[in-house]
């Protein structure tokens, strides 16, 4: 006889005017209630016997996997994977003492979970070496609701998670990742790996705390081309390989999908891991300034141009303040994403007289050869349209603005763009002036045709 009919000949020995169909019927209620994945037949028969009152004497099965955990469940034992490790954080409680929580993502065979580390089990000797991947045993933990009633894993006093070195039929961390285009609405707790699309790129923000914050921002492209934008708020660029080349390889590590306003997006946090394929050897670079200009927060965003190429580079410590557009600059940098350089203090930045680097002039590109691309553009062109704004609903209900001008070289004519802060830059401007632009973008836009796009590095100005 299984342990799972002998429970319920218990329950029918206590119960004597309930029949087995009655009992099963219960089980398949309660599992609707609790809802699909949450809940074994025998975890719902432990929670049916609690309702009628019923102490069933064998305990709830020692060693569990992820699927069989139900709110309510103590002292369970579970072999799982981590998938990522979140920093401790301190909290305050109402009556103004203090308390330690760490979260963890943790995965088996069948399922995924958040499993909360509270007061001295958040610094458990080596919790924080732990590796995406890692087998870890999480002993005597009990299991709590979140707000939308999902089963939490929680390790407090008399709890604990010890590395696992045995083998394991828990599939490794390559295996349960997923190419970014098979990615699906409502989505957690995903694996996904794809193609480096562009730059990676830190913005700056004020969150709904008054709070200053960042996220870090890229793209990846798919098996089937298709491009994804993933965010990963709260996070920056400090675990990402000093030089990352354009077209890398990268793997997302605990992110969720969510439909923003360019469509599905990827959305991660400060516990989301980020793997790139890159390198740590910096080489120094020669560069002329082609214009500048300054976040809300003091950063120094520069638009250069390199031998071969126009870069963007973010200075964040000011180490070009008294640099002004032509000057050429030799330095090193403290990362190089693609098209994108950060440097700081340590750039041992200086101005240098060498001249093959090109000029504004030397750098503008025409019209007719501006092409979607991760290339940055330098654009000078004459006003055709006045520079319209408007207020543009997106289809999470959020208004941005957008301003848009239609300007024309000798060889063409295109759209450009601003969306939000990058919207005040064609304010000034009227029809028939001629502009030089410095540090924009291209992608397709309506009916195929290119469309230039203004970014925080640019700068609009009139040709004098």
């Amino acid at each position: 006889m299984s342990e799972f009919d002998s429970l319920i000949n218990k329950l029918l020995e206590q119960k004597p005017e309930l029949s087995r169909k009655d009992i099963e019927d219960l089980i398949q209620k309660k599992k609707e209630k609790i809802g699909a994945g949450y809940l074994t037949d025998q975890g719902a028969l432990f929670l049916i016997a609690s309702d009628l009152g019923v102490s069933l004497s064998e305990p709830l099965k020692v060693e569990m996997s992820l699927k069989d955990i139900y709110v309510g469940a103590k002292e369970i034992t579970l072999e799982t994977r981590v998938m990522n490790v979140y920093p401790a954080r301190q909290f305050s409680r109402k009556d103004g003492s203090q308390f330690m929580l760490r979260n963890m993502t943790v995965y088996d065979g069948d399922q995924r979970a958040k499993v909360k580390l509270w007061d001295e089990k958040a610094n458990l000797p080596g919790i924080e070496n732990l590796k995406p991947g890692d087998l870890v045993k999480i002993i005597k933990a009990y299991v709590k609701s979140d707000l939308k009633g999902n089963p939490i894993i929680n390790v407090g006093s008399g709890s604990s998670v010890e590395p696992n070195r045995t083998e394991s039929k828990i599939p490794s961390l390559d295996d349960i990742t997923d190419d970014v285009s098979n990615v699906k609405e409502n989505q957690q707790n995903l694996v996904v790996s794809g193609i480096l699309d562009g730059n990676i790129r830190t913005t700056e923000f004020t969150n709904f705390k008054g709070e200053q914050s960042k996220a870090l921002q890229l793209r990846l492209k798919g098996s089937d081309g298709n491009i994804i934008r993933a965010v990963l708020w709260n996070k920056d660029e400090n675990s990402i390989p000093k030089v990352v080349n354009p077209g890398a390889k990268a793997r997302l590590i605990g992110v969720n999908t969510k439909t923003g306003q360019m469509g599905l997006e990827l959305h991660g946090d400060e516990g989301t891991v980020l793997e790139i394929e890159g390198g740590k050897e910096i080489t120094p670079v020669v560069a002329r300034i082609l214009s500048a200009t300054k976040t809300d927060y003091g950063s120094r965003l520069l638009v250069a141009a390199l031998e071969d190429k126009i870069v963007n580079i973010t200075d964040a410590t000011s180490v070009t303040a008294d640099l002004k557009s032509g000057d050429v600059i030799e330095f090193l940098p403290s990362k190089m994403y693609g098209n994108s350089i950060t440097i700081e203090q340590d750039s041992n930045l200086q101005k240098t007289d060498k001249q093959n680097i090109p000029t504004l002039a030397e750098s503008r590109t025409k019209i007719r050869d501006v092409k979607p691309s991760d290339k940055i553009y330098c654009i000078e062109a004459i006003i055709l349209k006045a520079p319209q704004k408007r207020e543009i609903q997106t289809k999470t209900g959020e208004s941005v603005s957008l301003s848009e001008t239609f300007i024309e070289d000798d060889t063409g004519q295109i759209w450009l763009k601003g969306w939000r802060a990058q919207a005040r830059l064609l304010e000034q401007f009227t029809q028939g002036e001629i502009i030089s632009i410095t540090g924009v973008t291209a992608k397709p836009g309506l009916e195929g045709r290119t469309e230039a796009f203004l970014t925080a590095y640019s700068v609009v100005t009139r040709k004098n």
